[in-house]
């Protein structure tokens, strides 16, 4: 090789050495968040759409709150179950076979429509059911993926530099979450019927899974992996909480209260935009002395929102991660709350009384700019949590934290779908708000900081 290419090649690897210093970017977190992006870009094309998905196939706006539900259980009582999988047959199987059935679910979604209704013993279960059978599936991934990622950035991460870390692999997460919704949209806009666009969604949601399957089965490496029996089951509950750092618990109330506040109304955002203001964007944009028409459903314009709210969180969590080593975690962590408290009441009223000075469609794409804000704690909260955990101990201290927060959210979409039904849409995302307030305020109070960024 030239003295000049050998130059290049050092100078190459000098930049993606500072590259992967700036993102605390190791390998076994690169495999990783390579994988996640797979799996998290074929979920988020399809989750944010199921609520509409459910109206289109026959069910109420009670049943997509039990639909909410029906996840948080999920969210809840798989990550102990997956552990297990995974302590029995190693990480590497264990992601492949969750990888599969994910894919699988997709697949379930994808023929839903083409079912129709099955009378059982009398009771007819409409097209509808099926979603909450391929939701038990399309989940599967991220019943491992949740410890796996917390304890392999932990072991991989110097502790000063944890949001950082946490930072690199939500900044893969959420590329897939832009790249998704936006995707989802383009092909939604192939045809009117909302049921049959949906479905060219979900097909390519099964290619992506069956990609993310076979390139973490050939590139993920869990040699390294410290998890152990940190999922090992119901039973270490009680030892769990009693080993719990005591700096996680006021995080974990205020986080509860935020996330149930948010469950209440996270599954009707879809419906906010294409049934509550019916709100789509058919204008004429001119670019380069051409004028080009836009004629985007309520459906397909909801996923450009989401890509809006996804590229305003791309872009504010590295920086913030950073902000963080300079000024705390606490402080990071409480803004990020903030603006997962004041959202709903942002979205559901915002329209009305911006609605006069700007057109509709301008106002949604502020609120979801605004809604960007709210991942800005994320890496940081992600440290917060992982951060006063023993090494070695990651897993588990994720685990109980995470199986304790799921569980008393569990009800919350159902309680926001009742309020929606029978209340009244505006009461529902007014209560949640009121909620995620007292959780915000309750960690301004009590929450500690993380001693390596004190």
């Amino acid at each position: 090789m030239s003295e000049d290419g050998a130059g290049t090649e050092t100078e190459g690897s000098v930049a993606l050495d500072a590259f992967r210093r700036f993102f605390a970017l190791e390998r076994d977190v690169l495999v990783l968040s390579v994988a996640m992006f797979a799996f998290s870009l074929g979920f988020q094309m399809t989750n944010r759409f199921l609520p509409e998905y459910l109206v289109a196939l026959g069910a109420s706006g009670f049943v997509v709150g039990l639909f909410g539900t029906f996840g948080n259980v999920i969210s809840a009582v798989y990550p102990y179950p997956g552990g297990a999988v995974s302590d029995r047959i190693g990480s590497r199987y264990a992601l492949t076979l969750f990888g599969l059935l994910s894919t699988l679910g997709f697949l379930v979604w994808l023929v839903a429509p083409g079912i129709g209704a099955i009378t059982v013993a009398g009771v007819s279960l409409e097209p509808w059911v099926w979603i909450f059978v391929g939701l038990v599936l399309a989940q599967a991934w991220k019943s491992f993926g949740l410890g796996a990622t917390f304890a392999v950035v932990k072991q991989a991460t110097d502790p000063s530099r944890l949001a950082a870390g946490f930072a690199s692999t939500e900044t893969f997460r959420r590329t897939a979450f832009l790249v998704g919704p936006v995707l989802a949209a383009v092909l939604i806009g192939l045809r009117a019927e909302f049921t049959v666009s949906f479905q060219y969604v979900l097909a390519v949601g099964v290619v992506f899974g069956v990609l993310g399957t076979a390139v973490q089965h050939v590139l993920y490496d869990a040699s390294g992996d410290s998890l152990g029996d940190s999922f090992a089951g119901l039973g270490r509950i009680r030892e769990d909480l009693r080993e719990m750092p005591a700096p996680l618990r006021p995080l974990l109330v205020g986080d509860t209260l935020v996330r149930f506040a948010n469950g209440m109304v996270y599954v009707f955002f879809v419906l906010v935009v294409t049934q509550f203001f019916e709100v789509g964007l058919d204008a004429t944009v001119a670019l380069g002395g051409f004028a080009y028409g836009v004629d985007l459903s309520p459906q397909a314009f909801f996923g450009y929102l989401l890509g809006v709210e996804m590229l305003v969180a791309l872009l504010i969590m590295v920086p913030a991660s950073k902000f963080a080593e300079r000024v705390g975690l606490k402080p990071v962590v409480a803004v990020g709350f903030a603006v997962y408290a004041v959202f709903p009441v942002v979205l559901i009223y915002a329209p009305a009384l911006a609605g006069s000075v700007l057109p509709l469609w301008a106002v949604m794409v502020a609120v979801f700019a605004f809604s960007g804000l709210r991942f800005a704690g994320l890496p940081s909260h992600k440290a917060l949590i992982v951060g006063p955990a023993e090494r070695g101990t990651g897993g588990r201290v994720t685990g109980t934290y995470y199986f304790l927060r799921n569980t008393v959210v569990i009800p919350s979409a159902a309680v926001g779908g009742y309020l929606w039904e029978f209340v009244s849409p505006e009461v529902a995302f007014t209560v949640a708000a009121a909620i995620g307030v007292v959780g915000t305020g309750y960690f301004l109070a009590f929450g500690e900081e993380f001693e390596a960024y004190a």
